[in-house]
């Protein structure tokens, strides 16, 4: 599969947290952890298994971040 995106992040999926319509899939990659909400539809196509090898894909045109 080729991608625009550069930031391509291989990690192991750590935990799917299931709702009605939306799965929080937790991603570990090297220590750091990554959360990506997708349909549960995507999370049966895709076959995500808690155990398995996921990427995660950011392409964003911002990041924001806040203090108090």
């Amino acid at each position: 599969m080729k991608i625009s995106a550069r930031n391509v992040f291989e990690g192991k999926i750590i935990d799917i947290g299931k709702g009605a319509t939306t799965s929080h899939v937790f991603l570990d990659v090297k220590g750091l952890h990554f959360t990506a909400a997708i349909t549960n539809e995507a999370v049966e196509e895709l076959d995500l298994k808690v155990g398995g090898t996921a990427s995660a894909v950011i392409k964003s045109s911002e990041v924001m971040i806040a203090v108090k």
